[in-house]
């Protein structure tokens, strides 16, 4: 009884660093109507910034009252950064793009601290007290009960601020309706803006307080965003109460579960309790939500309509197609060993990035749970060989039909909401799948990984290890480049035309307006899992390829951020184009781009960085200047001009008839 009454306490920590964030996804809703994937984010800011003020590595150092007070001046300037960049331009954008936009702050942010302040976790200098307290004969740290009674407090705050004040009547007005709000003379930009630099320093108060209890690292506290979506979903986005509730709820749960992995009775494995039980347990609380409360999630009433980027049609497929795959496979037979292993990785990404026009250009909804199921692949793949000797061809298909059936039900787990909720439980269960399937040792490849045999079919080898060679005469063989191209070019030509059949028309028509689709006579719902599935087979075939083409599978290559710079790059050269794929693709890790920057541009070990930087600055300008896509923008102008052209002859041929008749 005592273990246990230790552990809740001590998940009060964490669950109160959860509530800050949660707090701020709540702000975030009621002020511009978007989901903040970055309010993980700022928690991380606000740290590295007051443990850079308190340590000297601005080359001054300030004690703790000066440190937090510039920290938090820091965030209101951070604040209305991120507003004047990525929220007040898409005010009247679409869900989607409001959505992508706080992706790209998540993404530009988190590579500014790593290449700032490195990639090691560090310890922040303590604000709370390191005294502790007896609670039931047990010893327990003071600075969890202050911060947890911080946020609750914070919270009690905050509600009273929306409920009695004016600045909370003119916020709720602005989420029922902007242009109600407009005539009634409130000006929704400036409330929006308040409420942006409410939400951050409130987020980053609390992540100053809790630095020093749950560690300052770039990669996981931005993660933290996941269990805090869990609690805003129960809050529906707008009750600070009861985020903050389940935020605390959450930490303590999560404490009680890592002390009960430690009990004889819990499961395990190889000896060690099993991976990823958290994570697991996170999901399913964010599925629990969604099938409770999905269907009550609130709308927000905005000035103009929404639109989506705009979906040219894609003719000419065989001319476009042809010379791009002729100059891949010379590229597989004449260039040297790396850059050849590059090109086959840029089309094996590009049957990942085409699950992503898919479900995002094609549906609307936005899952990056895409590169999970292509691990899933993978290591279905490598066990369906070692342990039960299925090889090529019935193993890859076993495992692209496991992962499959996967996705569909993720995707399905999500069908009571409408728009791009679908991210939430996408990216709880993409964080699950690498916690808790790749880290096992049984069911993924643990830390070291699980080996894949070389393709065969009648004694033929199709892997990376043929006898055939490049002009290097070295390995990776051309051979299993060949088997890449050729299905990344069916797979191409299937997601194109896929666009012009009935299918596609009905995706166009749910993602452009699912009640009017549904009046219509479209199954939203059934249209919505073929195109989770049509994209989990895409993820799937990717992963098998991914496999075969390094022979092992690890869990460092479906790791979440890989996922979310690729959703990010897709998006920003066109995510309803299947170009954009290609390109998105071939700027994939370990493809040809980063290997060229690699090769003659920036240091070796930055280059992942530099690239997510990059990717999340481009996000943040194509959203502004160009929201359709580099890509697509360049086709709707082709297109144009091509109308012009035609209408300019066919008056010309009008004009040129001969006057009078019969």
């Amino acid at each position: 009884m005592e273990t246990f009454v230790l552990f809740a306490l001590l998940g009060l920590g964490s669950g109160a660093v959860i509530a800050g964030i949660a707090l701020g996804v709540v702000l975030s809703w009621r002020g511009s109507g978007s989901i903040n994937l970055a309010a993980g984010a700022t928690v991380m800011v606000a740290g590295y910034v007051f443990w850079a003020l308190r340590t000297g590595f601005f080359g001054f150092a300030l004690q703790t009252v000066p440190a937090i007070i510039l920290t938090l001046l820091f965030m209101t300037l951070y604040a209305v950064v991120v507003e004047l960049v990525a929220v007040r331009p898409l005010r009247n954008a679409s869900p989607l793009a409001k959505l992508v936009a706080s992706l790209g702050v998540l993404l530009l942010t988190q590579a500014l601290v790593l290449l700032i302040f490195g990639t090691s976790p560090l310890n922040s200098p303590a604000v709370l007290t390191s005294d502790v307290v007896s609670v039931f004969g047990v010893a327990v740290p003071e600075a969890q009960f202050i911060l947890a009674g911080i946020v609750v407090v914070l919270t009690g705050a905050l509600a009273a601020l929306y409920r009695f004040t004016r600045f909370g009547l003119a916020t709720r007005a602005a989420s029922e309706s902007d242009s109600s709000a407009a005539l009634a003379g409130l000006s929704p930009d400036a409330i929006s803006l308040g409420n942006s630099v409410l939400g951050h320093v409130a987020t980053g108060f609390v992540g100053v307080l809790a630095a020093s209890i749950v560690g300052l690292s770039a990669t996981t506290l931005p993660l933290l965003i996941i269990p805090a979506l869990a609690a805003a979903l129960f809050a529906r986005f707008t009750s600070f109460g009861i985020a903050c509730a389940v935020s605390l709820l959450i930490g303590i749960s999560e404490s009680l579960l890592y002390q009960a992995s430690n009990e004889s009775w819990f499961p395990t494995q190889n000896g060690s309790a099993i991976p990823g039980v958290q994570q697991l347990a996170e999901f399913l609380l964010i599925v629990i939500a969604l099938w409770w409360r999905g269907s009550g999630l609130p709308l927000r009433g905005d000035l103009v309509e929404r639109s989506l980027p705009m979906v040219p049609n894609q003719d000419r497929l065989v001319v476009r197609v042809a010379p791009v795959a002729i100059a891949c496979a010379v590229a597989l037979v004449v260039l040297p060993s790396d850059f050849r292993q590059a090109v086959t990785t840029g089309l094996v990404a590009t049957v990942l990035c085409l699950s992503f026009v898919v479900i995002m250009g094609y549906v609307g909804q936005l899952s990056v749970v895409q590169l999970a199921l292509a691990g899933v692949a993978g290591f279905a793949l490598s066990h369906l060989g070692a342990e039960y000797g299925i090889g090529f061809p019935l193993g890859p298909v076993l495992a692209i039909a496991a992962a499959t059936v996967l996705g569909v039900l993720i995707g399905a787990s999500a069908l009571r909401v409408r728009g791009v909720t679908l991210v939430v439980v996408t990216l709880a269960a993409a964080i699950a799948i690498e916690q808790f399937i790749f880290a096992n040792p049984d069911w993924g490849g643990g830390q070291t990984g699980a080996a894949v045999e070389s393709p065969t079919l009648f004694g033929f080898n199709l892997g990376t290890d043929a006898s055939f060679r490049g002009l290097d005469g070295s390995q990776p063989s051309p051979v299993f480049g060949f088997l890449a191209l050729i299905v990344t070019v069916l797979l191409y030509l299937f997601v194109a035309n896929l666009r012009r059949g009935d299918l596609g028309r009905r995706m166009l028509a749910v993602r452009s307006n699912e009640r009017a689709a549904a009046a219509a006579g479209v199954n939203v719902r059934a249209v919505k899992i073929q195109g989770f599935a049509i994209a989990s087979f895409l993820a799937s075939v990717a992963g098998v390829l991914y496999a075969y083409g390094f022979r092992t599978v690890s869990a460092n290559s479906y790791d979440t951020m890989t996922a979310l710079a690729l959703v990010a790059s897709v998006y920003v050269l066109g995510v309803t184009l299947g170009q954009g794929a290609v390109l998105a693709g071939f700027g994939a890790a370990g493809a040809v781009i980063p290997l060229i920057l690699q090769t003659w541009v920036l240091p070796e070990n930055r280059v992942s960085i530099y690239m997510q930087l990059i990717i999340g600055a481009g996000l943040l300008i194509q959203l502004r200047f160009c929201p359709d896509g580099l890509l697509v923008s360049t086709a709707l102008k082709r297109e144009r001009r091509a109308r012009a052209s035609r209408a300019d002859k066919a008056l010309s041929v009008v004009g040129a008839k001969p006057q009078g008749g019969v």
